[in-house]
């Protein structure tokens, strides 16, 4: 539970219907297999100590004492157990009959939720035999104690902060206005649903989008256990659908009909940090709750949880290009603005035969063709100097000419050596001087050509560079808008070879395709023999690990330690926890030191849920100190 992370299950055991205590015996097996998984929250379904089933003999007396008794043996096989369990069965209460979620820890029946909407439709008869929970809390008096009994409770963990447990029973989920709803606006971070849905043609996919939908909504995990295997088929049948959610995403979820319990890592803290970002989540109404604490050990929880080592980049194809496509639409519309709201009709970028100005120049022809004007406008400018080596040059010019751009090239060695000159720079010390004069006679050289024909400079800088700060002030830093601002480096990549892809044009492919292969690199020292002499992630760090420390440090909130310990695994067997460390140090420093640069970035388009503008997602005082955060891996 260290970092927020806790194990929990939703299962579906075999049963007997109107047999509590064979009901029991399975549930108490099903729990020892939790319990040795090491889950701290455990969900069954509705009713699953008589069965959904039983129809008319809900009626039976004998049938309800011996659901009571299963009851008092399944809370027995919690004593001693780090879990909160959640059992459901029928319980009459003054005369009236309730389906019940019974929550249990170490022994005690702390609560007793009933089902607040009880369908009366279709297939379902409950309003025959149940009436609705009541939603102010009462007693319901059992073997001498009074437990709570209503909707309006909460299970609060008194030493894990943020972990709050509220229950709904299958319909509950289903109607307009949930009691969920209410639950996560008083403080619930973990729904537990104890449901009996049976199966019809497409009823699957309609549920997940529900508890995907809820999840999302709520910003919260949310436990569905549904019925299966030892149902009534009378008429209909069970399938034993059990599903965890978190904040919109399945983590895991069982193949029907084979009576299969799934467990995830849910992340408490993840959920609270969405919260705290979320300004509009959180408005309590005005609703009288009872909350029961209960506590759980602190340990080390063991994960199972996947975190994809490219957080930006969805892994299935059809996803990737979907986002592809949709990310250029968005990256296009809003140049396209920026152009109509201007009047012009021309614009001015450096093409450097890169990822970055290749991506940009894709876009901006993109644009063009939306606002039928001609290509001719598109102005790509090439500049030469130390650092150029012949392949990126040839591909620079290869790209513009490909596309109808008209191609300018305006060596600067002379008047960077000038310059030089000017202020005193040894041209033999490659230092920051010597690279950074390089990148400012590019932009002047870009700014003032857009003067001459009237036009708009486009950056090319992506996301990733401007969070490392890996880019000169008043350089490459600076433009008239931003294509790329909102695209992080990985993204970069994928969106050029989607446009390979797809492009149809086998001559503009193969341009495309090496400048894939090309390594990333400024170019701003001199090649050695003919070859690239600088490449990027040799001085910064791998762009892939610097995306993900970003996703996860921005997105999800994630403190250093957490990012540390989630990219170990997600990048076991590609990078040593060395290697992690190192660059993991080396982006909070760059990250903190370089907010100046972000203070006052041109604008552009955010096109994901990470971005850097300082109008927009991220308001940081350019002089943050960094301590604490390197502070924390200091222990790691």
């Amino acid at each position: 539970m260290r970092q927020g992370f806790i194990k929990v299950a939703a299962v579906t055991p075999e049963i007997k219907v109107a047999d509590p205590a064979y009901n029991a015996e399975r549930v108490c097996e099903k729990l020892q297999e939790a319990y040795e998984k090491g889950a701290k929250i455990i969900v069954f379904p509705e009713l699953c100590l008589t069965a959904y089933t039983c129809e008319d003999l809900f009626r039976q007396k004998l049938l309800l004492d011996e659901a009571l008794e299963a009851l008092r043996r399944v809370a027995k096989a919690t004593e001693g157990q780090d879990a909160l369990v959640a059992v459901g069965l029928p319980v009459e209460r003054e005369g009236k009959l309730y389906n019940v979620a019974a929550v249990l820890q170490d022994g005690e029946i702390l609560g007793m939720a009933p089902k607040a909407n009880i369908p009366a439709y279709a297939e379902f008869y409950e309003a025959r035999h149940f009436a609705p929970g009541n939603s102010q809390v009462v007693t319901y008096c059992m073997d001498g104690r009074e437990i709570p009994f209503g909707t309006n409770l909460l299970f609060e963990c008194i030493n894990v902060p943020g972990l709050t447990v509220a229950c709904e029973i299958c319909e509950d989920l289903w109607v307009a206005n949930p009691p969920g709803t209410n639950h996560a606006l008083m403080g619930a971070t973990v729904l537990a649903n104890l449901s009996a849905s049976n199966e019809t043609v497409g009823k699957d996919e309609y549920r997940e989008l529900l508890i995907k939908s809820v999840s999302g909504r709520l910003l919260c995990a949310y436990i569905y256990a549904s019925a299966g295997e030892g149902e009534s088929t009378q008429d209909l049948v069970y399938g034993g659908h059990n599903m965890i959610a978190e904040n919109g995403i399945v983590l895991a979820q069982s193949k029907r009909f084979e009576g299969e319990t799934v467990y995830a890592d849910i992340d408490v803290n993840r959920i609270i940090g969405e919260r705290r970002r979320m300004s509009t989540f959180g408005r309590e109404p005005e609703l009288t709750y009872e909350v029961m604490p209960f506590k759980l050990e602190i340990e080390e929880t063991s994960l199972e949880r996947k975190f994809e080592c490219m957080p930006f980049v969805p892994t299935d194809d059809a996803k990737r290009d979907k986002r592809c496509e949709e990310i250029l639409s968005i990256q296009a519309y809003g140049l396209k603005k920026r152009l109509g709201h201007t009047g012009m009709k021309t614009t001015v970028l450096g093409i450097s035969g890169g990822l970055d100005s290749t991506l940009a120049l894709l876009v901006t022809m993109r644009t063009f063709d939306m606002m039928k004007l001609d290509r001719t406008g598109i102005v790509a400018v090439t500049m030469p100097c130390f650092g150029t080596t012949d392949r990126t040059y040839d591909n620079a010019c290869k790209l513009a000419k490909t596309l109808g751009a008209t191609l300018r090239e305006v060596d600067i060695k002379a008047s960077v050596t000038r310059h030089f000159a000017d202020i005193g720079q040894d041209m033999e010390t490659h230092d920051a001087t010597y690279e950074n004069g390089q990148a400012r006679e590019r932009t002047q050289v870009l700014m003032d050509i857009a003067n001459q024909c009237n036009g708009l400079v486009i950056g090319t800088g992506d996301m990733s560079e401007l969070a490392l700060g890996w880019a000169t002030y008043n350089g490459d830093h600076m433009s008239m808008y931003g294509v790329n601002a909102g695209v992080p480096k990985t993204l970069v990549r994928h969106l050029v070879q989607y446009y390979a892809d797809t492009c149809g044009d086998d001559k503009l492919k193969a341009v495309l395709v090496d400048v894939l292969d090309t390594p990333v690199s400024p170019e701003l020292l001199p090649p050695v023999d003919g070859v690239i002499a600088q490449r990027t992630e040799d001085l910064v760090g791998p762009y892939e690990l610097h995306d993900f420390f970003l996703y996860y440090m921005l997105r999800c909130g994630f403190e250093p330690a957490k990012v540390y310990r989630v990219a170990g695994l997600a990048f076991r067997g590609l990078y040593d926890e060395e290697t992690i460390l190192k660059w993991l140090k080396t982006f909070y420093s760059r990250f903190f030191a370089q907010q100046f640069k972000r203070s006052c970035l041109p604008d552009g388009p955010k096109v994901g849920s990470v971005a850097l503008s300082p109008r927009g997602d991220l308001r940081m005082p350019s002089d943050a100190c960094a301590r604490i955060w390197l502070e924390q891996l200091k222990g790691l």
